[in-house]
């Protein structure tokens, strides 16, 4: 049996398996393979898998407009993004992540972490820890955010990250800002999150790290529904507030519009 009449043998699930089962960047050959296969259903397995290829190369051409702040600096070769999250919720932590990726690293999706449903950071998660070559994380206590303002907070939980690294970036890029004290040259990118691969990753890092913690912090102190809201002020959480009053993780400055305390 030639190669041909082999192929047409397969069942439409052999085929399916086969379409659905490699990565994207092995469609090609795949899709080329069953070409000649006039099944009706093979045809439209084939359309199907020229339009996730079709997606594929969309995803491509976003992530190389998001390496266009890395490739201003070809002289580095340990570019580190950094971005924070929870500069807003009424409690918890401010956390920040520095992330530096390989220059031929590859992950698909990466993107602003707001712009991701949570069961995509997770995933993207796992896929930064095992591809960068260094993760640093910083984070800020809710008493020290009182007592020095969630922006200086916020630097400190930069700075911690930095420090942190494994290896020492040679250039830095950080979501909006420009973060005192630090001797690396750094460049701030307004919006970056969603135009740095670096910043991403690093958005992603803060975001599930920070809810984890809002998680196991949920069953620390039930009733305010920290698992769900993360610390942000829902109306879910502002009633529990003013019913309940502050729990220990409340942010004594962020809270004074909502309750007396």
């Amino acid at each position: 049996m030639n190669d041909q009449k082999k192929k047409e043998s397969l069942s439409l699930s052999e085929i399916k398996t086969a379409l659905t089962g490699c990565r994207p960047a092995a469609l090609p050959e795949r899709i080329a393979a069953f070409r000649a296969d006039s099944r009706e259903g093979v045809q439209k397995l084939l359309q199907a898998a020229e339009k996730r290829y079709g997606a594929y190369e969309k995803e491509l051409s976003r992530l190389e407009e998001m390496k266009s702040f890395e490739r201003l600096y070809p002289e580095c070769r340990r570019i580190g993004g950094i971005d924070e999250v929870g500069r807003g919720p009424l409690a918890g932590p401010v956390v920040a992540a520095c992330v530096i990726l390989p220059k031929d690293c590859e992950i698909l999706y990466l993107n602003d972490s707001k712009q991701l449903s949570e069961k995509k950071r997770e995933q993207l998660y796992d896929e930064i820890m095992e591809k960068a070559a260094a993760v640093g994380v910083g984070c800020v206590e809710h008493t020290v955010i009182d007592e020095i303002n969630i922006l200086q907070a916020t630097y400190e939980a930069m700075r911690q990250a930095i420090a942190g690294m494994e290896i020492r970036p040679d250039r830095l890029l950080v979501d909006a800002v420009t973060i005192p004290g630090i001797d690396i040259p750094q460049r701030g990118i307004v919006h970056g999150d969603a135009r740095s691969v670096s910043i991403a990753a690093a958005s992603i890092v803060a975001k599930v790290t920070r809810d984890r913690m809002m998680a196991e912090f949920d069953k620390r102190y039930p009733g305010y529904d920290f698992a769900s809201n993360k610390g942000y002020g829902s109306a879910k959480h502002i009633a529990a507030l003013k019913e309940l009053g502050p729990c220990p993780i409340h942010r004594r400055t962020f809270i004074t519009n909502f309750i007396e305390v």
